[in-house]
C-alpha cells in the first residue's frame, strides 16, 4: 500500500504548539515588528519542528495586496547586475517583501515566459531590465496587466508609461571621450554592445558629441559591435588594432568588455595603459583590481537598485503619480588603464 500522504501543517497548529494565538503566530510569519524577541523564537521553533510552509500566494488572495515582487534581469553572472540586485534586496528587505528573481540572457522568449510566471505568483509589481529592443507589444501588455512596473538600467521606447530609473548614459560617454581626449589620444575606438540597446545609443551619443566638440575625426571603422562579455571584448580590440592607424585609446560599453579588451591587448604585446589607454562603464568592484586597475565610468548599480526598489514600494503603496524619470549622474574613476 502507497504512504498517505501527510496533510499541510497549518498556521492554528503552529499557534497551538507555541502557546500563542494564531493572530500573533500570523504577525511573526508576516515579519511584523509588533513581536517580542521571545514570542518569535517560540513561533519560529513551532515552525521549524511542524514544518509549516507559510502559503504567499494565498495571504496575497486573502488581503488583496501583495508582499511578492518580480526582479527581472540579464544575468547574474554581470557584476553589474550583482551590485544592482544587492540594491533592491537590501530596500525591498526593509519593507518585508519578497523577490522572486529571473534572468532573461537578454531573450525575448525569456522574458515573456518570466513576466508570466511571476504575474501567475501574483506579483504586486515588478522591476525590470528590459530585453534590447522589447517590442511595442511588450508595453502593451505590460499596462493591461494593471501592477506597477519599474525600468532600471534600460528603457523600451522613448515615451513609455512606466518610472524608469538610470544613470546619464549620454553624459558618461561624453565624459569618458572627454578623458582621453585630455589624455592627448586623438583615433580613440568605442567597443563593445549593440547597437539595439539604449545603453549603447546613449553611450555612443555623449562619446560622439565630444570627439565631435573637440574637432576630431569620426572613424565608425572603431566603432566595434560585440557581446557585452569579456570574449566579446577580446575579439573587438583584436579586430580594431589589425586597422591601419589603430587607437591609441579605447573607451569600453562596460568593465566586463574593458576586462576582455585588455586581455587582448595584452596576447598581442600591447601594454594597456601605457601603449594603449583603456576606459570601461560600470565601476564594478573588480576594476580596482584588474591588471592594469581599470579607469571607468561610476554607474552605481546599487543605488539604481535601491531607487528602483523604493519607487517600487511607493507605486504599491498607492501613489499615482505620473511616471518618473529618476537620473543619476555618472562619474569619472581615474585609475592605472589611462
Amino acid at each position: 500500500m502507497g504512504r498517505k500522504k501527510q496533510s499541510r501543517v497549518t498556521l492554528q497548529e503552529v499557534a497551538k504548539h507555541a502557546g500563542v494565538s494564531r493572530a500573533t503566530a500570523s504577525l511573526v510569519v508576516r515579519g511584523s515588528p509588533n513581536i517580542s524577541k521571545e514570542t518569535r523564537e517560540k513561533v519560529l521553533k513551532s515552525i521549524k519542528e511542524l514544518g509549516y510552509i507559510y502559503d504567499r500566494v494565498a495571504a496575497n488572495l486573502r488581503s488583496h495586496q501583495s508582499s511578492t515582487v518580480g526582479l527581472i534581469i540579464t544575468e547574474i553572472g554581470n557584476p553589474f547586475f550583482s551590485e544592482l540586485l544587492v540594491g533592491v534586496h537590501e530596500a525591498l528587505d526593509k519593507e518585508g517583501y519578497t523577490v522572486i528573481l529571473g534572468t532573461t540572457f537578454d531573450s525575448p522568449d525569456k522574458q515573456d515566459a518570466l513576466l508570466s510566471t511571476m504575474l501567475e505568483y501574483r506579483v504586486g509589481g515588478v522591476i525590470m531590465s528590459p530585453v534590447p529592443g522589447s517590442s511595442p507589444d511588450m508595453v502593451e501588455r505590460l499596462k493591461q496587466w494593471g501592477i506597477p512596473v519599474i525600468l532600471v538600467a534600460r528603457k523600451m521606447l522613448s515615451e513609455e508609461p512606466f518610472d524608469y530609473v538610470g544613470i546619464d548614459n549620454v553624459a558618461g560617454g561624453r565624459i569618458a571621450a572627454e578623458h582621453l581626449i585630455e589624455q592627448g589620444h586623438r583615433r580613440i575606438a568605442f567597443l563593445g554592445g549593440f547597437s539595439n540597446s539604449s545603453v549603447w545609443t546613449d553611450r555612443k551619443k555623449g562619446f560622439c558629441e565630444a570627439i565631435e566638440q573637440a574637432g576630431l575625426e569620426m572613424d565608425e571603422s572603431l566603432f566595434v559591435q560585440s557581446p557585452a562579455t569579456r570574449q566579446g571584448g577580446i575579439e573587438a580590440i583584436k579586430r580594431v588594432m589589425q586597422h591601419p592607424q589603430p587607437p591609441t585609446g579605447v573607451f569600453c560599453y562596460n568593465d566586463v568588455v574593458a576586462s576582455g579588451v585588455m586581455l587582448g591587448l595584452k596576447e598581442q604585446g600591447i601594454v594597456p595603459g601605457k601603449d594603449v589607454a583603456v576606459v570601461g562603464f560600470d565601476n564594478i568592484p573588480e576594476s580596482a583590481v584588474f591588471s592594469p586597475s581599470l579607469t571607468t565610468i561610476a554607474a552605481f548599480p546599487d543605488r539604481l537598485g535601491a531607487k528602483a526598489a523604493d519607487l517600487l514600494h511607493r507605486r504599491m503603496k498607492g501613489d499615482e503619480e505620473e511616471a518618473k524619470k529618476l537620473i543619476l549622474q555618472p562619474e569619472l574613476v581615474v585609475r592605472e588603464s589611462s
